[in-house]
């Protein structure tokens, strides 16, 4: 980092589209708390380098200008800044585009409607977004904006920003998978979208493939794109990269030393005496592929019945967008699928299908992660997956088995650790879990040795690290 960055505290604004804050009235006023995602946790490590303020939806609608000003007083203690929208215009953003149109298409999705009164919500959310940021960022030299709801922001930004005189770095992160040319083509406003991303400095994403797939896109709009790490568009010069985002395995290592957590895997060990633990802990998402898993472990227990009495799947799905259509349908078809599952193979000391429809505290978690002889990741397509990340974190002491899809982005990083396969090929991930459950204790330890040490090496807060120095190097040359 140059000295001239280092000498002294930077100045970073943090925009995503929710604000990492939880508000609740109290009495005639609000209390704002701070939450425990990944990017908090991912900044966390930055404090002594860096003053943040972060920008977003508060997640409440607030009519009141009294009100939204003591929500604002109340957000300010953590240097959060409200934006503030209303209720139907974030669900058409949100609901809307966001995750009905473009959360599908970024995931290779097929069959998705595009609706304009959606979308024209989307880019007004982006430019309140803009207008608000612009008239807020005074002493603030670097901007770091999140993720697929804010994807024209850089661009609106910074004209703004050009209008006003000022010159800021603007950074922005995708946390999803960026398709493939032939695929991002079915959405029709996808130049404007690639154009918006392209006014930024710094580009993020999770994996090469990620990253390539949207330089081949920034191509189509006359991009040079010859120099590695690098995209020239019109006037400017930008950088693209890979950032690998990562967990803090610290605060799980701690964890299994809380007694909390000990007493609990004692029991659940005690529970599952003589029987292999498959673990699954997903999102409710048509992109974590859990119908595929339960045609899987399915397919299992019908191949091998020497051992379909010895094996339990634990599977965690946590309740997500249960206010979409496709979300619904998903969660009926898998509670069919799970009754029918249990059906066929239950006996009366029990069944080979455990399925928890609603989220479990960090304690049974953590346990669960301990207990766990393997731990079944079946996405169709995910970012990255960190509770791949998670799920080593908890075994130093039983060493086990990661069974991840080849379409998860941590595949990218853990294949040669972990037992790779094919989501939607069911015998090819029957074997996979055959091979987890009956492998030999010096392979699960080779295996796991190198998984550890990539956790360990790419944590949350290198990337945030990583990213911030990267974006300040840009600063210097803008």
């Amino acid at each position: 980092m140059p000295p001239s960055v280092s000498a002294s505290k930077k100045n970073l604004i943090v925009v995503s589209n929710r604000l990492p804050l939880s508000i609740k009235r109290v009495d005639d006023s609000f209390e704002a708390n701070l939450s425990g995602g990944g990017l908090v946790t991912s900044l966390s490590g930055l404090t002594k380098s860096t003053s943040f303020r972060w920008f977003g939806w508060p997640g409440i609608e607030v009519k009141d200008e009294n009100e939204e000003e003591k929500v604002a007083n109340s957000l300010s203690e953590h240097n959060a800044v409200p934006i503030f929208i209303d209720e139907q215009l974030a669900h058409d953003h949100y609901n809307g585009f966001s995750n009905s149109t473009l959360w599908p298409i970024l995931h290779y999705q097929s069959g998705v409607e595009f609706e304009d009164d959606n979308w024209q919500a989307y880019k007004r959310v982006n430019e309140i977004f803009a207008d608000i940021i612009a008239k807020e960022a005074t002493e603030d030299n670097m901007i770091w904006i999140h993720d697929y709801h804010l994807m024209l922001l850089p661009q609106l930004l910074r004209e703004r920003l050009e209008k006003q005189g000022r010159s800021f770095a603007i950074g922005f992160s995708l946390h999803t998978p960026f398709p493939a040319e032939d695929f991002w083509k079915s959405l029709p406003v996808r130049n404007e979208l690639v154009e918006g991303i392209l006014a930024s400095d710094l580009i993020g994403f999770h994996t090469e493939e990620y990253k390539h797939n949207f330089t081949t896109c920034a191509q189509t709009l006359g991009a040079f794109t010859e120099i590695q790490g690098e995209i020239q568009y019109k006037d400017r010069k930008i950088m693209a990269d890979k950032f690998i985002v990562g967990i803090d395995p610290q605060k799980f290592t701690d964890a299994l030393e809380d007694p909390d957590v000990r007493t609990r895997i004692q029991e659940l060990q005690e529970r599952y005496k003589g029987v292999k633990v498959i673990l699954g802990v997903d999102r409710l998402d048509y992109i974590k592929g859990l119908t595929q898993k339960l045609k899987g472990y399915d397919y299992f227990l019908d191949h091998h019945p020497e051992i379909s009495k010895k094996v339990v799947l634990i599977q965690v799905a946590v309740p997500s967008r249960e206010d979409v259509k496709e979300y619904q349908d998903l969660e009926t078809d898998i509670c069919t699928t799970v009754g029918k599952i249990n059906g066929k193979h239950a006996t009366a000391d029990g069944t080979p299908l455990i399925y928890i429809h609603r989220s479990v505290s960090f304690t049974e978690l953590t346990a669960l992660y301990s207990l766990a002889d393997a731990c079944l990741l079946t996405s169709t397509r995910d970012g990255m997956n960190l509770v791949s990340f998670e799920y080593i974190a908890c075994q130093a002491q039983r060493h086990g088995v990661l069974v991840l899809s080849e379409f998860a982005g941590a595949a990218s990083f853990l294949k040669e650790g972990s037992i790779s396969f094919h989501p939607a090929n069911i015998p090819e991930m029957s074997d996979a879990i055959h091979e987890a459950v009956s492998m030999s204790s010096e392979n699960r330890k080779r295996r796991y040795e190198g998984l550890r040490e990539f956790i360990e090496t790419n944590t949350s807060t290198k990337w945030g690290e990583t990213f911030i120095e990267k974006l300040s190097e840009r600063l210097q040359s803008t």
